[in-house]
């Protein structure tokens, strides 16, 4: 098996049609942007891989932050709000 998936001899082939319809000068320039394009590619590739596992692992170290809300005390809670504010309930003020 050959390059992805493709056969020597199909290889072979595809380099002789590119060399007949490109020409050798093209051929040879052709063939240095498509290795710089991949070459960038390969780079911008690795670089976003690191930069990922780089903040998972970040993420996976630092505890989770969780937000402590605030409790009400069990008197405030059977008053209600509105008992803090304004006083007494009727209910308090006739016991």
């Amino acid at each position: 098996m050959g390059f992805l998936g493709i056969g020597s001899w199909e290889i072979l082939l595809i380099i002789i049609l590119a060399l007949i319809v490109l020409g050798p000068s093209k051929l040879t320039d052709f063939a240095r942007t498509l290795g710089k394009t991949v070459r960038a590619i390969k780079k911008y590739s690795t670089d976003l891989t690191t930069a990922v596992t780089r903040e998972l692992d970040k993420a996976q170290e630092e505890p989770p932050k969780e937000e402590k809300q605030s409790q009400p005390s069990p008197d405030a809670s059977e008053q209600g709000p509105e008992a803090e504010k304004t006083g007494p309930t009727d209910r308090e003020r006739h016991s």
